[in-house]
């Protein structure tokens, strides 16, 4: 975990990125110091009283502030708890998922009653107006993960009370993206080398912050750290498994991906999620998915007439039997010796490109398999969009290892040994692929 810490240290102390986003929403509403703002070494850059904008970004950005700058700072119309239920309120009258949540509790009120009782210090509140107002979709996606958070909670038995500080640790889990490059946000960017470091970091960024804040319990800051985490230990930044990630963590760890999935499919997110969940099932603690999967299956059902995604299944397949071979082929141009390291990047790929292809068998979906099965589905538009749509989450599985291996072992391009050259040569042909 290293080096996602050193980054995010580094990015927990006011990045550029964060300080342009807030000058430059300070060109539109009143932000004003409250005290004297001071470089790390005594020197005042800022009076009390001064009124911010984007013109004092570039003296901002020249120098590391004793203390983070929204501890001193009052913002006109600032985010408040009355602000975020009825943003709440707002996204679910208009958005599919908390819709889905609300009914299957009885109201959406049910889903931000906790909200009323969160701690929301100034600074954590600068930062969410930083976020309303200059990353919209971010601040959606906080409020629609805390929504599946809560409705987790309640549906695992916790009462309103408990679920505040799960509440709280929903909201502000992605704090630590104010930090990153707002490009990475960008579908069409990939995410390469510095900027997947942060974004690994970001986490423990967010972690940071909460406990800067100094009023959320110890448990909120853990698992904010954690809701990247998997219970297979696929996650990061820690690669924690089981029962060691914490019982909110887990809540969180599913609530991301259901949020995600409903924020990045306009076009049968239910079936995606539900097949994604299924294909994944030792990734996710099994309790929690429990209390997803029934509400994603009546989606299915009312949404299973539009189903125009069978025309990719015959690629998805093609490319995934490819994927494997290609693997299979420089594994077998190996000497055994080179197999055997435990704990090698050849190592963790085998074992889990082998676990990519066991679930696919298990779900009766590897290419192996598939042989007959295209053409006893011509005619099924059902059952062809389901099979496009697992091999769309395979092939999302391939890239997630590419990245993996790229993150853990940054020197794989230099051909370290022969393992190294072919797992490197893999994740290449993988990336001109996929």
């Amino acid at each position: 975990m290293t080096d996602p810490f050193l980054a995010a240290t580094a990015t927990a102390t006011d990045s550029p990125h964060y300080l342009r986003a807030l000058t430059d929403m300070a060109d539109r509403r009143a932000v004003v110091t409250q005290d004297a703002i001071y470089t790390d070494n005594g020197i005042k850059l800022v009076d009390k009283g001064a009124r911010i904008d984007s013109r004092l970004y570039d003296r901002l950005v020249q120098h590391k502030l004793r203390e983070p700058i929204d501890r001193h700072l009052t913002v006109e119309n600032a985010v408040d708890v009355p602000a975020l239920i009825a943003a709440g309120r707002d996204l679910a009258l208009q958005n599919a998922l908390p819709q889905m949540l609300a009914q299957a509790l009885g109201s959406a009120a049910k889903l931000l009653a906790p909200l009323r009782s969160m701690p929301l210090p100034e600074p954590i509140a600068c930062k969410l107006t930083v976020m309303r107002e200059q990353r919209p979709g971010l601040f959606e996606h906080s409020l629609q993960m805390m929504m599946v958070a809560v409705f987790l909670g309640l549906k695992s038995g916790l009462g309103e009370r408990d679920c505040v500080p799960l509440a709280a640790a929903a909201l502000l889990h992605d704090a630590g993206v104010l930090h990153m490059d707002p490009a990475w946000m960008d579908p069409l960017n990939k995410v390469t080398g510095a900027q997947r470091k942060h974004l690994v970091a970001h986490p423990i960024t967010s972690m940071l912050m909460l406990k800067d804040a100094g009023v959320y319990p110890r448990p909120v800051e853990i698992a904010v750290l954690e809701h990247h985490e998997r219970m297979d230990g696929s996650g990061y930044p820690r690669g924690l498994a089981g029962a060691d990630i914490s019982p909110m963590g887990r809540i969180l760890l599913l609530a991301e991906v259901v949020a995600a999935f409903y924020e990045k499919y306009t076009d049968m997110p239910a079936q995606r999620l539900s097949l994604m969940l299924r294909l994944n099932h030792r990734k996710f603690p099994a309790a929690l998915v429990a209390h997803v999967l029934p509400l994603l299956q009546e989606d299915v059902a009312r949404d299973s007439a539009l189903m125009p995604l069978g025309a990719d299944a015959p690629v998805h397949i093609d490319t995934l039997a490819d994927a494997f071979a290609q693997w299979e082929q420089l594994k077998a141009a190996l000497p055994a010796a080179a197999k055997q390291e435990p704990g090698s990047a050849f190592a963790f790929a085998d074992a889990r490109l082998q676990a990519l292809q066991k679930a696919l068998i298990e779900a009766g979906s590897h290419p192996g398999q598939q042989g007959d099965l295209l053409e006893q589905l011509q005619g099924d538009a059902v059952g062809l969009a389901e099979v496009a749509l697992v091999g769309r989450e395979a092939l999302w599985q391939l890239q997630s290892i590419v990245n993996a291996c790229h993150r853990r072992w940054p020197q794989l391009p230099d051909h370290a040994s022969p393992a190294d050259a072919a797992v490197a040569d893999w994740c290449d042909w993988a990336m001109r692929k996929l």
